[in-house]
């Protein structure tokens, strides 16, 4: 069995898998909600009190490879530490204690891994694959079956609850920043017209919309294993939560209480990526970059 633990802005998250003859299966997940991103300072460090975190969630995680006999362990970092300035130092205080060299990986590379994740046990022949982590939201535009674009951004649900929401959730106003802040951020990235890419669905990697499906699949009467977002469905619930908050409150505390205060700024981002691209619907995957991290050290690129 491989282990694989990967420290975001929002989660420190640890997967095991059994490995097959080419491929492999998850055996058990074991989610910390870390919130990573609440500990940079001003001078964009990772305080001491964020590393100590990192350092007691790898601990207790040891406990448990050591007790299922995991043959190799893998500890990624994405926008966690890659939007600190003190990374490598953390990554060091982090190797002494623990003895797990952390691999922190760029926007570009955590854009590539999701897709070899997902593309693996999804047929993904043309279109957009979105993460929005915490801390960074990455596209991959792909062909084909073959990636043009990978891209990365440095805004995530979390980074931006901390940079322009003042209380729990969000006013409208500050909602009308967010979009703002991500349709700047979208045009920074080197992408051509929206225009040109005439794809019909968004590949959806990672916990914000996973929770965002669990919530569709609540509200709207879906099965419990519906796999896809209306994005009609996303823009109605933004405009429930606008008129109704104390009703859309109480869904997320009943669906995905750990996400209280992010999931609505990772809507508002998956929201306006797909209404730049004109793209009517969102297929969660279940799987992203760990695997994709995973299928490229035990099977190569």
């Amino acid at each position: 069995m491989y282990g694989v633990i990967d420290i975001g802005s929002n989660t420190i998250r640890l997967s095991v898998y059994k490995k097959t003859n080419n491929s492999f299966k998850l055996v058990f997940n074991n989610k910390n909600m870390a919130a990573l991103v609440s500990y940079v300072n001003k001078d964009g460090n990772l305080s001491e009190a964020g590393t100590k975190k990192i350092i007691s969630v790898l601990t207790g995680y040891k406990q448990i490879i050591e007790s299922v006999k995991v043959k190799e362990i893998f500890v990624i970092a994405t926008a966690s530490l890659r939007n600190t300035d003190n990374a490598k130092s953390v990554i060091d205080t982090v190797y002494n204690a623990t003895g797990y060299r952390i691999d922190m990986i760029s926007g570009v590379q955590e854009a590539t891994y999701d897709y070899i994740g997902a593309s693996h046990f999804m047929d993904l022949k043309d279109g957009i694959l979105i993460d929005i982590g915490g801390g960074s939201t990455e596209l991959v535009f792909y062909q084909n079956k073959e990636i043009e674009k990978a891209l990365s951004m440095p805004i995530g649900s979390l980074n931006l609850y901390y940079k322009h929401i003042k209380d729990i959730l969000p006013t409208s106003k500050e909602l009308a920043k967010i979009k703002t802040t991500v349709r700047s951020e979208l045009k920074k990235l080197d992408i051509e017209d929206p225009y040109e890419y005439p794809y019909q669905m968004i590949c959806g990697v990672g916990g914000t919309i996973r929770a965002l499906g669990k919530l569709n699949n609540h509200i709207y009467g879906q099965p419990m294993n519906n796999r896809v977002i209306s994005v009609q469905n996303t823009k109605d619930l933004l405009e429930r939560f606008s008129s109704d908050r104390s009703f859309m409150t109480d869904q997320i505390i009943q669906i995905a209480p750990d996400r209280i205060h992010s999931l609505i700024p990772g809507m508002m981002i998956l929201l306006t990526i797909a209404k730049r691209y004109h793209i009517g619907s969102v297929m969660i995957s279940k799987f992203g970059v760990k695997e994709g991290y995973l299928i490229t050290k035990l099977f190569g690129e």
